[in-house]
């Protein structure tokens, strides 16, 4: 029995419809796989405009779903034979216990991809850097010759293509620790050819809760290795009883200056194998480095030769709002790095720009999250700081604990002006806010998208 024939006339309550895509495709997924299917979420109807106006035009085939907006019903988690919850949806959440407790099955749209993918699978994972490794990797898979996807985390999901997916394609997958934490024990176990660690460091505090918890998930990753499948780690966690691969595995290393994959004067090394020169590297950013030596060692492993990824890597560019050169507007040159929600997401970025600099910083900062090092470093290269939104008031009380100051704006637009306005001549202007979106947005892209339109003299 295949994985969707699974649900043919089974009862599915998908928790979350959302706004990015994830849920509709998995209830799409389902009511053409014959499932009966609730859909609930929180939101209201209004608030779900756009999900819902894109799913009436094009509805799927099969028996239309039950909607429950504005709320969660007890009796549509205790009474259904399975539950597919989104992943920002905690795992030990109120309903989806009283859901196994009442025999349903709990299961995630990753779980069923992992489970119903034949494609050669690769993951990606880290606190910093997957989607920017992800997309290196599917774009030096696919100039080597290779039939490649993307998708999961970084924006696209991939399950309604897993079926027509063959041995023959490489499945390159960005996976959370929200994703990563959701999978069952069992889910997909030992199916990828490639598994990756960028890094691990703090974040999403306020969803694990302490630092180990968030390790934790993140490890899970290891779970997913095949049979003599390749696990490559960050030189400093390899000796860390966590992240011990399965006994049949490999492990290869990599950082900037050690370890397998590497950079010896100033070219790119996976073990023996010369695979370019740094210079090549066209994607803005030094921390891209970092990214790149992942990516080619990956693919060196998959079977690339080693002239074709030197010769591509120099044609890859970067993704939106990373690093993102906007251009010279009035004199100064405007760099978005909105994907940054953390400290040293923006610390990296602030490392890879010159002075004078403004840096914008705001939004939702997260729990837990230390900004030490970010502050010393704005004081030490005097950075001008613009904070806004939410945690304006704490990012500047912060830095004058260290003898640093900003100017302290109520919201984006006027953040934005204030930044053009103090901006040196000749200098730049780094918006990396190092905080969460949403105090006034839905997501990164949204409020990047937003700093766009609030730029004087941006087309």
């Amino acid at each position: 029995m295949s994985v969707k024939q699974r649900f043919q006339n089974s009862k599915v309550t998908v928790m979350g419809f959302g706004l990015f895509g994830g849920g509709a495709s998995t209830a799409r997924w389902l009511i053409e796989a014959g499932a009966r299917v609730t859909i609930t979420d929180l939101r209201t109807a209004d608030k779900l405009a756009p999900s819902l106006e894109a799913w009436n035009a094009d509805p799927p085939g099969g028996a239309p779903p039950v909607w429950v907006l504005g709320e969660h019903r007890e009796e549509d988690f205790t009474g259904a034979d399975w539950v597919v919850a989104n992943p920002a949806v905690p795992p030990d959440h109120e309903l989806l216990v009283a859901a196994r407790g009442a025999g349903a099955k709990v299961t995630s749209e990753m779980e069923l991809f992992l489970e119903s993918c034949a494609a050669r699978l690769v993951l990606i994972t880290g606190t910093q850097g997957k989607s920017s490794t992800a997309h290196i990797l599917a774009g030096l898979l696919e100039r080597s010759g290779h039939s490649v996807v993307l998708g999961g985390n970084i924006g696209h999901s991939l399950l309604a293509e897993a079926a027509d997916l063959s041995e023959d394609t490489i499945a390159v997958v960005e996976i959370s620790s929200y994703q990563l934490e959701a999978l069952s024990e069992d889910a997909g176990r030992g199916r990828a050819e490639v598994v990756a660690i960028t890094n691990v460091l703090a974040d999403h505090l306020e969803r694990h809760g302490s630092v180990a918890a968030y390790e934790r998930a993140k490890a899970r990753i290891l779970e997913q290795l095949g049979p003599k499948g390749v696990a490559f780690l960050p030189v400093g966690l390899v000796e860390r009883p966590r992240y011990r691969v399965p006994a049949d595995g490999f492990v290869l290393t990599h950082s900037r200056t050690s370890g397998d994959c590497r950079v010896v004067e100033g070219r790119f090394r996976a073990d023996d194998l010369d695979l370019g020169a740094v210079s090549n590297l066209a994607l803005p950013g030094s921390f891209q480095v970092d990214n790149a030596i992942l990516a080619l060692g990956m693919a060196s492993e998959l079977m690339c030769e080693a002239d074709d990824l030197a010769r591509s890597l120099g044609q890859i560019k970067g993704l939106d709002h990373r690093m993102q050169s906007l251009g010279w507007i009035d004199g100064i040159h405007v760099i978005d790095n909105g994907v940054s929600t953390t400290p040293d997401s923006t610390l990296a970025a602030l490392a890879s720009v010159s002075e004078p600099c403004t840096l914008m910083l705001g939004g939702q900062a997260k729990e837990g999250l230390s900004w030490n090092e970010l502050v010393r470093q704005i004081k030490a290269r005097g950075t001008r700081v613009v904070a806004y939104g939410a945690s304006a008031q704490q990012i500047h009380w912060t830095l004058l604990q260290e003898g640093a100051e900003a100017w302290v704006e109520t919201d984006l637009e006027q953040a934005t002006r204030r930044a053009q306005n103090e901006t040196a001549e000749g200098g730049t202007l780094l918006f990396s806010p190092a905080c969460a979106s949403f105090d006034e947005f839905l997501n990164f892209k949204e409020r990047s998208r937003a700093f766009h339109s609030h730029l004087r003299g941006y087309k």
